[in-house]
């Protein structure tokens, strides 16, 4: 276990954020030669390393969703869990990176692939060049000790933009801070239906008959927003709220957005959340996140990221978003669309299942509402697949926390894993 800690410790001290994982390839590609394996590097940044002659390949992405002060990371423990002040711990995934760099220290054959930029729209796997030797493959992204991952939501970016203009104005202008919301996973913790710092934001200021000047919120297209701020006009001064700072600055001429009302009636009409649950799973089976709202350049832009465990439902989820922007006159795309992985039990789950049995009472096989690269890799590569993790408490957030003794039941399952194919 403390071996895991210390690559975990030593992975945390490099930057690696998504789309700036240049650094941590290096460190990775540099270790997995020091241990004996062959490595080979793709164009979207995979990092496949192979020793021997293996029969299960070990997955983790290297990225991580960078909030607070990360990827500037100070760790620490506190009640068997381990932490990051103000910042992403990066457990996600970095965690299950720490777990592979053990295993390569104690086996003498095994295929590891370290997947580049998952956080931003599984991009490593979309693109990955590499063919793997083995049949099976063990991806270690999942955040729930007892469950063996065999399905997957599919997902797909939406942006809505709308030109606006401005007009002048004489009156008081308040500054608006969104205060206390707990951001988090816009899969995995959709489900807590945590508040939306963006629509509680337009909420207030549409109830406080408001003229927007200035309005932002979102921190990443996966994430449920934590943060939103806002420059706003009002008659008569709001009453502030547990959600809402409201600070007033001075009474000047100021540019309001002419779209003011056509923004906050978007936002609060839109329907946040989840739509569907899978009672036979009991997982949700679709929702969708307002991720991020940007006022630049005259142009109003809204992200959102929809997620699904059925292809039918993703399209008709991507259908509706679209329209329902449309309808208010903004333009729309959809990219970065990602089938769900709709998995069956196989030999390996199987296997897992019966290890994990021994460590951890009542384990399940099940899916998960987020994506996982191996559905992805199990498709294109038509290998035995399925995921396991340790617990992780709200990734994607300055929240993140991961369970140690958690970490080292799941290192266990792995290690006998191996061993069993050596």
């Amino acid at each position: 276990m403390q071996s895991i800690l210390q690559n975990f410790k030593n992975l945390s001290q490099i930057p690696h954020c998504s789309y700036e994982t240049e650094e941590l390839k290096k460190f990775l590609s540099a270790y997995a030669r020091e241990k004996g394996f062959k490595v080979s590097i793709d164009k979207a940044g995979n990092i496949h390393c192979i020793k021997g002659n293996p029969k299960i390949c070990l997955q983790s992405h290297y990225d991580m969703v960078c909030m607070g002060n990360a990827p500037k990371i100070e760790l620490y423990e506190e009640e068997g869990f381990l932490k990051a002040k103000n910042s992403s711990l990066g457990a996600d995934n970095g965690m299950g990176v720490a777990i592979m760099m053990k295993m390569m220290n104690e086996f003498n054959h095994l295929e590891c692939l370290f997947t580049n930029d998952e956080e931003v729209g599984l991009i490593g796997a979309k693109n990955l060049e590499h063919r793997l030797k083995s049949k099976m493959l063990l991806n270690l992204d999942h955040e729930d000790e007892k469950d063996i991952i065999i399905g997957c939501a599919g997902g797909v970016d939406i942006k809505a933009i709308l030109p606006f203009e401005c007009e002048k104005k004489f009156g008081e202008l308040y500054e608006l801070e969104a205060v206390n919301f707990k951001g988090g996973h816009s899969g995995i913790d959709i489900v807590k239906n945590s508040k939306n710092s963006i629509k509680e934001m337009a909420k207030f200021i549409k109830e406080n008959q408001g003229l927007v000047v200035f309005f932002e919120g979102g921190e990443r297209i996966n994430s449920i927003p934590k943060h939103a701020k806002a420059l706003v006009h009002f008659k008569n001064k709001p009453k502030e709220n547990q959600w809402i700072k409201c600070q007033f600055l001075e009474e000047k001429e100021f540019n309001f957005c002419k779209q003011s009302k056509l923004l906050l009636n978007v936002i609060n009409a839109f329907a946040q959340g989840i739509r569907s649950y899978n009672l036979n799973l009991n997982i949700v089976q679709s929702s969708i996140n307002l991720s991020l709202l940007r006022m630049h350049d005259e142009k109003i832009t809204i992200e959102l990221f929809a997620r699904a465990n059925f292809l039918e439902d993703l399209k008709e989820l991507e259908f509706q978003t679209l329209e329902f922007f449309q309808a208010f006159d903004f333009k729309v795309q959809s990219y970065n669309f990602y089938p769900p992985w709709e998995g069956k039990n196989n030999a390996l789950s199987d296997e897992v299942f019966k290890i994990l049995s021994q460590i951890i009472p009542n384990p399940k096989i099940s899916a998960i509402h987020a994506g996982l690269e191996c559905g992805i890799i199990e498709k294109n590569q038509k290998i035995l697949c399925c995921s396991i993790g340790p617990n992780i408490y709200n990734p994607h957030s300055t929240n993140e926390r991961c369970e140690l003794a958690s970490v080292e039941k799941i290192s266990q399952v792995v290690f006998e894993v191996l061993k069993n194919h050596q």
